[in-house]
């Protein structure tokens, strides 16, 4: 039995949870969104305006259902350029995300396509918890609020600037 443990080993341990909390999500956000926008790249039948899989087929089929028609209607004046917008726009987030670089404007990214993939194809699910894309939106709000600020990027970024500024003063 040990009797050198204090109660300031708990609070030390509690707030390196609490620091490392948002990991876990960054991690399955950045891999999942990067795993998406190759899935999307690699498919030959998602990129074309019409046909079985295509985009365009399926923003046809999700258009009167949606909650925002016209915006399915301007993504509709070409289906492929949306797609490689959203493949790519996908894998900037992913990666984005899973490094921590400018990781809240990547999860801000992230934000905005799943609210667009909410209020376009998933729009129509009933009961609404079916369509993931709005569980996708609330996951990405904790890291909009809180950026990446351990094991990113961004946070050596930081340390960096900062050990600059203490030594020239």
């Amino acid at each position: 039995m040990r009797t050198d443990t204090s109660p300031i080993d708990g609070a030390d341990w509690r707030e390196r949870a609490t620091r490392y909390a948002l990991l876990p999500l960054r991690v399955f956000l950045g891999i999942t969104f990067i795993y998406a926008g190759i899935d999307k790249l690699t498919d030959s039948a998602f990129m074309k305006d019409s046909g079985a899989g295509s985009v365009g087929d399926m923003m046809r089929t999700v258009r009167d259902s949606s909650a925002i028609p016209a915006l399915v209607d301007l993504a509709l004046k070409s289906p492929s350029g949306f797609g490689y917008a959203i493949a790519f726009g996908e894998l900037a987030v992913g990666i984005g995300t899973l490094i921590g670089l400018f990781a809240r404007l990547a999860a801000f990214g992230g934000a905005l396509i799943s609210l667009s993939l909410w209020l376009t194809v998933s729009w129509a699910s009933d009961p609404y918890y079916y369509g993931n894309d709005l569980a996708y939106l609330m996951a990405w709000i904790p890291l909009v609020l809180a950026g990446a600020p351990v094991l990113s990027l961004d946070a050596g970024l930081h340390a960096r600037r900062r050990r600059r500024r203490g030594g020239y003063r």
